[in-house]
């Protein structure tokens, strides 16, 4: 069994898209997947949140498990405090994960924005979540201009933390690549200080499920049971430039 936490370096870099694609190939491949979002926020009780889209591009073969809901675009935290709805705590997000583990063979948690934001009054992150799982993080980051900075600070935090990041995926590469972002093709991997992973082309939230497959195995390493190779990807981008 295997599980890894999903960690973005902000809010809308592209997480949920990328833990669907990671969800699509291994659904592809024969494998039993969960993913488990322990707090959506920002979502009405009758709206469909970052899950329906997982099931929509992945599948409904993935089981899919949501903690707890909360209306205000806000850190789970801010967002159960001004609601005035129970918080999480690492333990409970554990539990959950580990009971999804006993059935599937992959186990994605994904997390709400970045890796230190609060779930509750004591500082608790997802940070705490995958340092009592044990688990791997995959870290999702921006194509362009900043994004190494926020990178480098988030692999920092899970190292110093004992946890290990397996490497680095972009979650939206644009259509016309600036300068900023073909540059980071090469430097993203340093400032992880863990292998680009995969990436992922902007808008393929709005792929039908046969396209945005096609697109998760193109984008995303082998070690997903994709096709990408970091170096032919990007020589190929330069030269579209």
């Amino acid at each position: 069994m295997t599980m890894l936490v999903m960690t973005g370096t902000g809010t809308g870099v592209g997480k949920t898209i990328t833990t669907a694609a990671i969800a699509a190939l291994a659904v592809a491949g024969g494998q039993r997947v969960a993913v488990l979002k322990p707090a959506q926020t920002g979502v009405r009780p009758d709206e469909p949140g970052d899950l329906a889209d997982v099931v929509r591009l992945a599948g409904d073969g993935v089981t899919t498990r949501e903690l707890r809901r909360y209306p205000d675009p806000l850190s789970p935290e801010a967002a159960a405090r001004r609601s005035g709805l129970p918080t999480l705590d690492p333990g409970e997000i554990a539990r959950a994960a580990s009971d999804l583990d006993t059935g599937h063979d992959l186990t994605l948690i994904e997390g709400a924005g970045g890796l230190l934001v609060r779930f509750d009054g004591t500082g608790a992150s997802l940070a705490d979540v995958a340092w009592s799982l044990g688990s791997l993080v995959i870290i999702v980051a921006e194509a362009g201009l900043g994004t190494l900075n926020a990178t480098a600070l988030t692999a920092e935090v899970a190292t110093k933390r004992g946890l290990t990041v397996a490497g680095v995926i972009i979650g939206a590469w644009p259509a016309e690549p600036d300068l900023a972002s073909l540059s980071n093709l090469e430097d993203l991997p340093v400032a992880a200080g863990a292998p680009l992973l995969g990436v992922l082309p902007a808008g393929l939230g709005e792929a039908s499920p046969a396209e945005f497959l096609a697109a998760a195995r193109a984008g995303l390493s082998p070690w997903f049971g994709g096709e990408f190779d970091p170096e032919l990807f990007a020589g190929c981008a330069s030269a579209g430039k």
